[in-house]
């Protein structure tokens, strides 16, 4: 699939949207990675401050989503969606110098704002890099070109991730600092804001919508209301029972990946005794997972968008989070914390590697078809709208999940039991991609 669309790669209608996806999710992680790194080795020096801190700053980011995807949908479908871009480009800008402050500064309230403000600029971009590609490309280079977006995102993670964790640095006296990425950031969010000028102009789309969603629904009108918007968009979308199914699959799943997410650094420093090398290991084997579990899924579908392997690829995802938590209980911990190669070392550092690697690999052939299936199975002037109500009921999920993470930390739980909170929900995970299976063979879907 993506060497039959890799001339894509050579044309302005596609280029410049695929390395301003690029930069913007590299420049997400690079900025999010520096600053847990920076906040949980440089400045606090508590295991529930830092597993709280872990849990805010997800709830932060995904926060925004919950709150203005309905607006960002509507939007996208309403208004020229370069015009979107340019504007969410040139605000990244200015929010990274917030968030050059605080990583300058070691002001943790800084930090949080740029946090939340990436939040909302990816609030913003996200419906759009959906939306946008029916318009600039051929019918038979969409799915192509979907391909080459979700791959280069996930390389933009992974190259994020460990830049973000390189660049926070300890001197001779012990402390952290991060002058190199908050220069990094800045020059990332210049170049995202140069590159969007050559995306090609995307007007509204005049193509009939279909009936995916409510026929009564207002438009071509915005709703500025935010709740009254987002409460019609998700009502809207969720009353088609295969689309319910499927939000919910993937609601679910990214509650768990918020809860497991926050608790990667406090994990490696508190459980694993790791420094800042570990927890970089782990946040890019997290990412290299997901994105072969993808390739795998892919294969074994043969292109078919189908969820007849969701509930395994739940299950096994359980399965590798269980042994994370086995492990982790029995773990002899370092009188110091130790880097990668001491941490290799250990007779079962590469178990727990194996383990969260196969974590990932599963979580991508779980969820990866479930969006699939979510954006191909309605019109195309439907897509943002639908992405958006995903979104927010997403968002919904994980600010949920966050939310019990600090309650739980707050009783005295510790991080090793949180695991067993993600084992559960990976249960309900393959319960929910089992009922979507059988709601699309009963309807005839493959």
């Amino acid at each position: 699939m993506i060497n039959n669309v890799s001339h894509l790669l050579k044309t302005r209608r596609f280029l410049p949207l695929f390395v301003t996806q690029f930069l913007g999710a590299f420049n997400d992680n690079l900025f999010r990675t520096a600053m847990v790194m920076l906040v949980i080795y440089g400045i606090y020096r508590s295991e529930e401050q830092e597993a709280a801190f872990s849990a805010l700053a997800g709830g932060l980011f995904i926060l925004p989503f919950f709150l203005l995807s309905a607006l960002s949908g509507q939007l996208a479908d309403a208004i020229d969606k370069t015009r979107i871009i340019r504007a969410v480009k040139t605000a990244e800008i200015g929010i990274m110098l917030f968030g050059a402050a605080g990583l300058l500064l070691l002001n943790v309230p800084l930090m949080l704002i740029a946090l939340t403000a990436m939040g909302v600029h990816s609030t913003f971009f996200g419906p759009i890099k959906y939306a946008i590609l029916p318009q600039h490309l051929e019918a038979d280079e969409v799915l192509g070109g979907t391909g080459l977006v979700e791959a280069g995102t996930y390389i933009a993670i992974l190259g994020g991730t460990i830049l973000g964790g390189l660049l926070v640095v300890q001197d001779q006296g012990g402390g952290y600092h991060a002058e190199y990425a908050a220069l990094a950031v800045l020059l990332v969010a210049l170049a995202g804001r140069i590159v969007c000028q050559f995306v090609p102009a995307a007007p509204p789309s005049t193509e009939d919508s279909g009936a995916i969603n409510d026929p009564d629904m207002p438009r071509p009108g915005m709703d500025w209301h935010i709740l009254r918007a987002s409460i019609s968009l998700v009502k809207a979308t969720m009353h088609v029972p295969r689309l319910f199914v499927a939000i919910m699959a993937i609601s679910f799943f990214w509650a768990m990946g918020a809860v497991l997410a926050a608790q990667f650094p406090p994990l490696v420093k508190n459980v694993f005794g790791g420094d800042q090398s570990v927890a970089t290991l782990f946040l890019a084997i997290f990412s290299i997972g997901v994105a072969l579990g993808s390739v795998i899924i892919n294969w074994l579908l043969k292109g078919e968008v189908s969820a007849r392997f969701a509930p395994i690829s739940a299950l096994l995802m359980g399965a590798c989070v269980l042994a994370l938590y086995v492990l982790s209980i029995g773990w002899t911990a370092f009188p110091e914390l130790v880097g990668m190669r001491t941490f290799l070392a250990e007779p079962t550092g590469w178990p727990v590697v194996l383990a969260l690697f196969g974590v990932a690999t599963f979580g991508g052939m779980f969820v990866v078809p479930l969006y699939a299936f979510l954006t191909t199975t309605v019109p195309k002037a439907e897509t943002a709208r639908t992405v958006a109500a995903n979104n927010i009921v997403n968002a919904g999920a994980m600010v949920g999940g966050t939310v019990l993470l600090v309650a739980l930390t707050k009783l005295g739980v510790t991080i090793e039991q949180t695991l067993l909170l993600v084992v559960a929900g990976t249960l309900v995970s393959a319960l929910l991609g089992r009922k979507l299976h059988r709601a699309c063979v009963a309807a005839g879907c493959p």
